[in-house]
């Protein structure tokens, strides 16, 4: 067998002072020293994802402009990038890439994180799509998120979900050649081809 080495027993030592997967608490989780990297709490879990990648920021980049763009004129709410802890249920914290919240909502937000957003997009990625689509539109949409975009780098499309008496609707998936609107933002949309075009 193997001997461990000091920086080896050391790792182990840290990792014995946080609590086991499954076990995870928002307190445990706000007791996280700061870091750029996104960690999110989900059914007791910490998950904790590869850095984004310059594709991604790029299409985060122009799609946070947009909508920035677009709030700076209506004077509708606020946006903000990841990250960002967004606190979606009692035991949920998650980072969407890009989060709106609307006037009438601006009480959820707090120095320490934003509660439930209007609107909650993500660009997904070979490590995250699995988890966008699956536990992330389950808890967006238990949560009340009312509008849901998930724009996909590989396949070039971008598809709004919608809530309706409490579950995500398809309003759209939209392709190059095409442009993706918003149902809860009248007048906002976004022409495919100019974010996910290679």
């Amino acid at each position: 067998m193997a001997q461990k080495t000091g920086t080896e027993e050391i790792a182990i030592e840290v990792a014995k002072l946080f609590p086991v997967q499954g076990k995870w608490t928002e307190k445990d989780y706000f007791s996280l020293p700061e870091t750029n990297r996104i960690v999110e709490l989900s059914e007791g879990r910490l998950i904790i994802t590869p850095s984004p990648t310059e594709q991604h920021q790029r299409i985060s980049g122009k799609i946070y402009f947009l909508l920035y763009d677009y709030l700076t004129r209506t004077n509708l709410g606020e946006v903000r990038y990841a990250p960002l802890d967004v606190r979606l249920l009692p035991g949920t914290i998650r980072q969407p890439d890009i989060v709106y919240m609307s006037n009438e909502h601006k009480d959820r937000i707090s120095s320490k994180y934003w509660g439930v957003p209007d609107l909650a997009m993500e660009i997904l990625s070979e490590s995250t799509e699995i988890e966008d689509r699956t536990n992330k539109l389950y808890e967006y949409e238990k949560a009340g998120v009312m509008e849901y975009w998930l724009a996909d780098p590989a396949k070039q499309t971008i598809e709004v979900f919608a809530l309706e008496r409490g579950t995500y609707v398809l309003l759209g998936k939209w392709g190059i050649g095409e442009v993706a609107r918003s149902r809860l933002l009248t007048g906002f949309e976004i022409a495919v081809d100019a974010i996910l075009r290679t």
